[in-house]
């Protein structure tokens, strides 16, 4: 039989934080005159009386750190009950109850899709707690990619797993400095973007938000119109930067911040994720330019930006792409399952994982031609074994195969085609907009009904925790002795 206790002490300790993280919110709407900070202290109590509670029931349950299993469902459970917290301030202020989750999930998940309009409007607190629960979401993805999943072997990730780290099946005893470090490098990296875009003019209210939406690359932004808002190019050249920052591994950052910045360029994974923005984005420029007459500036700046955006799965928007032509239109929904690199803030399948799977086929290619030939494919300097392609292959499966009856359930609420399977995708992906009228860069998922709400809602979850770390809970395997 699993122990929960140590699983149920560390959900007590993270709801007394998420807790107290509903206070700054509260403060911003005091400063503001705005009577909204009640929904937050309300929502705050509620959530810090819970995690206190589950903590002193449970003390001192966390002595001996979390096995494997435990770590399944400690992440499991975090990423499904935190955003149900984090929905009580929607709900306070009147937000429907799907909509409420909905905003919530797409928040931690740093998915950056919204059913909020008027952002313009909108109390100062309520678009504090989106950009912050973004923020948040963004510290717990890097390190789910960095500290657990390596060590849960999903989709690949025990390629990142550290040579020098403990391999037992403890966890959370050694992650403890990692985890530190983590933490000083993300304030570290928030702060000088901050600064970046107080530079091009942004407000401080302006560039505080967009600072924690960019650099979780999660997409949340104080207006409606999104980065096509400011009329200074150099804003969104600071987010291209800092968008592409976010999705770098932040294991890698921190050596480069350390004075080994060659160590970023030497990771394949980094150089495949800039060389395609570079070439997408000069096609795009070129593109624009000649099909719409777009001046070179602008349109490398157009094509960069909503390229990086989507790539990162970032979710910011300048200007409505899907009007640009179906050949960008197609790009777009491609690119939306990329990803960014592993551990960093990014969603989507990554890069590290096409450059697996391109080096399977092509040592499958060559033993096809050269059958007794011995091939050795490799990713850095590390050899791919059988069970990495394979544990990258099945994670490839799984994924197409969730977009496929996500979009499927989708179209049952009567959504046409565009709509269900870039909604899907997005969410699957933690990119944010979809395609179409309805959920495209210029549109919300407000008008979809509750029960598409509700599954985009799983999918996003789905997608931020790698599908297998979900889908191993329902193997009964997994809870015998």
């Amino acid at each position: 039989m699993i122990s929960l206790r140590p699983v149920l002490n560390v959900l007590g300790f993270l709801y007394v934080g998420l807790a107290t993280a509903m206070l700054i919110p509260a403060m911003v709407d005091v400063a503001a005159r705005n009577a909204d900070w009640q929904a937050f202290v309300m929502s705050a109590l509620i959530t810090g009386l819970i995690g206190l509670l589950l903590s002193v029931a449970v003390g001192g349950a966390l002595t001996d750190g979390l096995d494997i299993r435990q770590t399944f469902i400690l992440t499991t459970l975090s990423w499904l009950t935190l955003p149900a917290f984090g929905a009580l301030p929607f709900l306070w202020l009147g937000v429907g109850y799907a909509d409420a989750v909905f905003e919530a999930v797409s928040g931690f998940t740093t998915t950056g899709s919204t059913v909020l309009s008027g952002l313009d409007s909108l109390p100062p607190g309520l678009l504090v707690w989106r950009s912050l629960m973004q923020w948040m979401g963004g510290v717990g993805i890097v390190v789910m990619a960095i500290v657990l999943l390596p060590f849960l072997r999903i989709g690949g990730m025990q390629l990142f797993q550290s040579e020098s780290s403990d391999r037992s099946e403890k966890i959370v005893a050694r992650s403890v400095e990692l985890i530190r470090l983590f933490g000083i490098t993300y304030l570290f990296l928030t702060f000088v973007c901050v600064l970046a875009f107080l530079l091009t003019g942004m407000t401080v209210f302006d560039a505080i938000n967009h600072a924690m939406a960019t650099i979780s690359t999660g997409g949340y932004s104080t207006h409606d119109a999104s980065f096509a808002y400011f009329t200074n190019p150099a804003a969104g050249w600071v987010a291209v930067t800092f968008m592409l920052t976010g999705a770098l591994p932040f294991v890698l950052i921190i050596q480069a911040l350390r004075g080994r910045p060659l160590v970023l360029w030497n990771d394949p994974q980094v150089r495949a994720l800039l060389g395609l923005v570079v070439l997408t984005s000069l096609a795009v420029t070129v593109y624009l330019g000649a099909a719409l007459e777009m001046n070179f500036s602008e349109a490398l700046l157009a094509s960069t930006f909503n390229i990086v955006s989507i790539i990162t799965t970032t979710g910011f928007a300048m200007g409505d792409y899907t009007t640009w032509g179906p050949p960008v239109v197609g790009l777009a929904l491609l690119l939306t399952f990329v990803g960014g690199c592993t551990g960093s803030t990014s969603g989507g399948i990554k890069i590290f994982r096409f450059l697996v799977f391109f080096g399977t086929v092509r040592a499958h290619v060559r033993r096809m031609v050269r059958p007794n030939r011995v091939m050795s494919e490799q990713y850095a300097n590390t050899r791919l074994t059988p069970e990495l392609s394979f544990s990258v292959l099945a994670f490839l499966v799984v994924y197409m195969g969730s977009v496929g009856t996500i979009t499927l359930a989708l179209s049952g609420f009567g959504l046409d085609i565009v709509t269900a399977l870039s909604a899907a995708a997005t969410a699957i992906s933690n990119v944010g907009p979809g395609l179409g009228p309805i959920i495209g860069p210029s549109g919300n998922f407000a008008p979809l009904p509750d029960g598409a709400k509700w599954i985009l809602s799983f999918a996003m979850l789905m997608g931020r925790l790698e599908l297998f770390t979900v889908l191993v809970l329902l193997d009964p395997d997994f809870w015998s002795r």
